[in-house]
């Protein structure tokens, strides 16, 4: 009998986080890179315990239909491109569809989403790549995540972790970078409960 065997989602899943999602800030910089090709004008980051216990971002962009919002946790479901052809014109900041996917996979994700033209929005519960809920809930145009016990099912990576206020530089640096770069958004970033970043929009 051969040795080779193909893996199960969750360990790919696993696998393709430890490229994508290197630490609290990887995954603070993958949501607002979504926040901000879904058109947001405003993005609210808060974090504590550097972002290891609970990541929750905010955005008022276009937000995510229904029928998308379990799609968008599955590997390489993506709205930016349609086939290879795409590639050669992508203007989004991400296309791979791989971030929820990672996150979903070594977290607890939940998301809230509502686009202008549904009456209410949906909320759905991701717990280690497995869907735990998806049901219908009153909220804002725009999206919610939160995201809360980062690497639990992963304590190899955990165990690589700096200290909270080191994780929470690393964030600052993230929020600071994207701000600089896009002066049409207004950020604000709360590190457990304290005001840390806030920005105004210049035009």
């Amino acid at each position: 009998m051969g040795n080779i065997v193909l893996l199960d989602e969750l360990t790919i899943n696993k696998i393709a986080a430890g490229e994508v999602v290197e630490r609290p800030a990887s995954v603070i910089k993958e949501m607002i890179e979504n926040s901000i090709d879904a058109g947001a004008t405003t993005i609210n980051i808060e974090v504590k315990n550097g972002g290891i216990s609970y990541i929750r971002i905010t955005d008022n962009g276009k937000g995510i239909e229904k029928d998308d919002m379990e799609i968008a946790f599955e590997r390489h479901a993506t709205s930016k491109i349609r086939s290879a052809d795409d590639l050669k014109l992508v203007k989004s900041m991400g296309f791979r569809g791989e971030a929820l996917a990672s996150i979903a996979a070594i977290a607890n994700v939940e998301m809230i989403s509502r686009t202008i033209n549904e009456p209410i929005g949906n909320r759905i519960v991701v717990e280690a790549g497995r869907v735990i809920s998806f049901e219908e809930t009153g909220c804002q145009v725009g999206t919610t995540i939160t995201v809360q016990n980062l690497f639990f099912n992963t304590p190899v990576r955990y165990k690589f972790l700096k200290k909270d206020y080191t994780e929470s530089g690393y964030i600052e640096d993230v929020v600071t970078r994207l701000a600089l770069i896009h002066p049409s958004i207004a950020f604000r970033l709360i590190n457990s409960g304290k005001t840390i970043i806030q920005t105004s929009r210049k035009w």
